[in-house]
């Protein structure tokens, strides 16, 4: 076993990249990964890289690992060349790329003793180990349970140990977080410290999530394989000092609020959150309200504290030369419509498998054109309650209706006036864009004209006309995420359901998937959506939270947090008030 130096000095280099650079040929393309990419790790810190989709992460991350070869520059890692000597590195490597490869059928023992055999850590050292593992991971009471029974979050803790079964000097985490909840993310946080503070390792992980990276000691910007900035993110959050504001206006709907400031003259952002909208001023003043919202009354403007992501979207906005998605073009036949009352009404709901119960005997409605969210821990019953709403699973027990019709005796006809967006985007991946939205829209029942008026406008709304012919599978995340919201409104549906439909995907992706979710709501469409991002179920009029089947808690974002909010803060988070209700409801609190 490889025993850390603890001795090293913290300013010495771990890894050194200089001038790298990485291209891939597909389709007839050449996609440049990394493009002359230079940047420095310090030993025993945590630096977070973090960038949009496609800015090269991945490449970077299996580059340093000895798993690709750069096309030019030096890679170095413990002053090694990677490039020469790949084996000899992997030795003191621990990678955990964003699909680890765990082994369902093999028990958490099993598990780890494979990867332990692979890594080729001696039989005497494994008790040990196993054990400083387990007590970290907080596993050591499930090492007899199959994998593929975990939660999400105890699946990526069971992932994280096997890669740490050697105690590797350098870790390379790969999007740790994805898909996992907020409970679980600060679980895993507190172990990547440990390592540092414990084993002197160094560790590396690219992010999705924002505020994990104001939780890293550094970070390194990268946009389109190129390095933007490196540093502390206090240093990226100085830079907006003056610039980030909270618009508030009682009178107006949160999201009517939003669509009106990312409109608005010299507005560079706009977010919901909390009681208004978080917005970034391209000035460094206050903006004047008459001129953001012209002939509105009663608006209130106050300073706040300028974050990391607030540099980050400035940037990767000025990079790109973009502005925001206003989301026109999205109408559909429910905008017309008058529609009002309950939608969906679940009432006693069960689902059961053999016997075990996934969902409890919940009950509760929704209403034309909300946005109603569903949030939960990893394995909470979510996913499930979903397929049930969307007639693609039976309940056992209990009574769903869904736009006037009974989804245990006319599930058909419902599924008709829904639309549906996968946990894992249900795209055809050897399809091209054309060819997957001309498949939804003929499954919808399209044909003939008014199927081509509907591809058409997909690829206008979405901006996918320059993809068009490109295969999914090939796509960035994001346009993936694009083109499986296309599919899921081809047949202009009246209700929408969302599993997870940003999960992994870069902050300005999911502002501008959030913007059309908007608009869509505000013509009509009713959603309904499961996220692990707190921040968006602020977008949400009314949401539940569930835990092991049932519902802990239900109402207002505002409701929720002014109920479960931690006590040592003024304004709690919804992630404070998450995390609260959850350890209350383990005992934990």
């Amino acid at each position: 076993m490889i025993t850390p130096d603890k001795n090293l000095s913290p300013t010495e280099e771990a890894v050194l990249l200089e001038n790298v650079s990485k291209q891939f040929h597909s389709a007839g393309r050449t996609v440049k990964a990394l493009d002359s990419l230079s940047a420095r790790v310090r030993r025993g810190t945590v630096t977070g890289f973090v960038g949009p989709d496609g800015g090269g992460k991945t490449t970077l991350f299996r580059m340093m690992a000895g798993l690709l070869i750069p096309d030019e520059g030096n890679v170095h890692v413990f002053d090694t060349d990677v490039v020469r000597q790949p084996l000899g590195v992997q030795q003191w490597i621990g990678y955990m790329p964003q699909r680890f490869g765990l082994y369902e059928d093999l028990t958490v023992q099993e598990n780890l003793d494979l990867y332990a055999d692979l890594q080729g850590l001696p039989s005497s050292d494994r008790v040990e180990r196993y054990e400083t593992l387990m007590n970290m991971t907080g596993l050591g009471s499930f090492t007899g349970r199959i994998a593929g029974a975990l939660s999400g979050g105890m699946k990526q803790k069971l992932g994280l140990a096997c890669t740490l079964v050697s105690s590797p000097r350098l870790l390379l985490l790969d999007e740790p977080t994805v898909g996992v909840d907020p409970l679980s993310r600060r679980e895993l946080w507190a172990i990547v410290y440990r390592l540092v503070e414990e084993e002197a390792m160094t560790v590396l992980l690219s992010t999705a999530y924002l505020d994990e990276a104001e939780r890293c000691q550094e970070v390194v910007l990268i946009h389109q394989g190129k390095v933007l900035g490196q540093g502390e993110p206090e240093s990226f959050s100085k830079e907006m000092s003056g610039r980030t504001f909270q618009v508030s206006a009682p009178q107006v709907n949160k999201r009517s609020l939003q669509e009106k400031l990312i409109a608005a003259p010299g507005i560079v952002d706009a977010i919901i959150q909390g009681g208004g909208v978080r917005v970034v001023s391209e000035k460094t003043e206050t903006p004047s309200a008459h001129e953001i919202l012209p002939g509105m009354d009663h608006v209130q403007i106050q300073v706040v504290d300028p974050r990391f992501e607030d540099r980050f979207i400035v940037m990767l906005r000025q990079e790109a030369n973009t502005s925001t998605i206003d989301g026109e073009g999205l109408k559909t036949k429910t905008s017309e419509t008058s529609e009002t009352g309950d939608v969906i009404v679940v009432k006693d709901l069960k689902r059961r498998f053999g016997s075990f119960y996934a969902v409890k005997s919940i009950s509760f409605t929704v209403r034309h054109g909300e946005v109603f969210g569903l949030l939960g821990a990893n394995g909470a019953g979510k996913s499930t309650t979903f397929r049930m709403l969307c007639g693609l699973l039976p309940a056992s027990e209990g009574s769903l209706t869904v736009a006037g019709n009974d989804l245990r005796r006319a599930a058909a006809r419902a599924r008709g006036r829904i639309g549906y967006m996968a946990q894992r985007f249900s795209l055809y991946a050897n399809l091209s864009v054309f060819e997957n939205l001309r498949f939804f829209s003929s499954a919808y029942g399209l044909s003939g004209q008014r199927q081509r008026e509907r591809i058409a406008w997909a690829l206008k709304a979405f901006e996918l006309k320059a993809y068009t012919a490109a295969k999914s599978g090939d796509l960035p995340l994001g346009f993936k995420q694009r083109l499986s919201l296309a599919t899921a409104l081809m047949h202009e549906p009246e209700i929408l359901f969302l599993d997870e439909p940003t999960s992994g995907v870069d902050p300005l992706a999911r502002r501008e998937f959030w913007n059309r979710i908007n608009h869509l709501a505000q013509g009509g469409v009713t959603v309904l959506v499961t996220t692990h991002f707190m921040e968006e179920a602020e977008y949400c009029d009314r949401l539940v939270i569930m835990a092991e089947g049932e519902i802990l808690e239900d109402g207002t974002p505002d409701d929720i947090k002014n109920r479960h909010g931690s006590d040592s803060q003024s304004e709690p988070s919804m992630e404070d008030a998450f995390i609260a209700l959850i350890r209350e409801r383990e005992g934990r609190a």
